[in-house]
């Protein structure tokens, strides 16, 4: 695709690069390249606008969420005409869910456009999925609604959207486990502490009991992320029994 060379004229160098990257990735031209910078922009450059507020893509995040959420919906309303609300929202949740989200943003390498005062190597994985929210925010700012769900439908629903597969795949291994033990009315305990290990990066670790049996230990950067692991592991551990009940 050719651009008119007033267009380059108009940018530095690097806002040039960064304007092609960006085509590249959206499949159309932005109008407005500012949008898109602050979609990349990490609240620890601090920078604010003209009136004082802050300028970092929480906002855009937070507005991408939203129309994600929105052209979502309506794919799964169309196309599972038999789905009642409880099926749409779980399937909503799958393909939404933060570990999707942060598939996306990597696939699409968003990371090498933030602009960060923090080394991009101590970023956890959801940065990815952060940006990726950001980015559909801003388009829907630059080029509207129907620019947003072209982008969604190209870059989400054609390439990992499918339904049946997507039946089956479990959101989250904790809420299985929990409803497995509630279900057999056994008892199971989160023991979390920090882990003070030799990593940069603090981290925590969890050991699930059941029943007073320790099932499963995992370690992660995060509370939520050790349990799940935690969880994981207990759920393939018992997996047979679990299944059979």
């Amino acid at each position: 695709m050719k651009f008119p060379i007033k267009i380059f004229n108009s940018y530095s160098k690097v806002d040039r690069n960064f304007f092609l990257g960006l085509n590249n990735i959206l499949g159309f031209k932005p109008k407005d390249i500012n949008v898109y910078k602050r979609a990349f922009l990490h609240r620890s450059v601090n920078k604010k606008d003209s009136n004082g507020h802050p300028m970092n893509y929480e906002r855009l995040e937070f507005l991408g969420d939203s129309m994600l959420g929105t052209i979502i919906s309506k794919y799964l309303y169309q196309e599972v005409p038999d789905g009642d609300e409880g099926y749409l929202t779980k399937m909503r949740s799958k393909i939404v869910s933060r570990e999707h989200l942060n598939e996306l943003g990597k696939d699409l390498n968003l990371i090498q456009y933030v602009e960060s005062r923090i080394p991009k190597s101590h970023f956890g994985d959801n940065i990815h999925g952060n940006v990726f929210e950001a980015l559909v925010g801003a388009i829907y700012l630059d080029r509207g609604y129907v620019f947003c769900e072209k982008f969604i439908s190209k870059q989400v629903i054609e390439p990992y959207v499918d339904i049946e597969q997507l039946e089956g795949k479990v959101i989250s291994y904790k809420s299985l486990v929990i409803e497995w033990c509630q279900k057999q009315k056994k008892t199971f305990h989160f023991n979390v502490y920090d882990d003070t290990g030799n990593d940069s990066l603090k981290h925590f670790a969890v050991k699930l009991s059941i029943n007073g049996e320790i099932m499963a230990k995992a370690r992660a950067t995060s509370k939520k992320k050790a349990e799940e692991r935690a969880s994981k592991r207990a759920f393939f551990a018992m997996q047979d029994k679990m299944q059979k009940s």
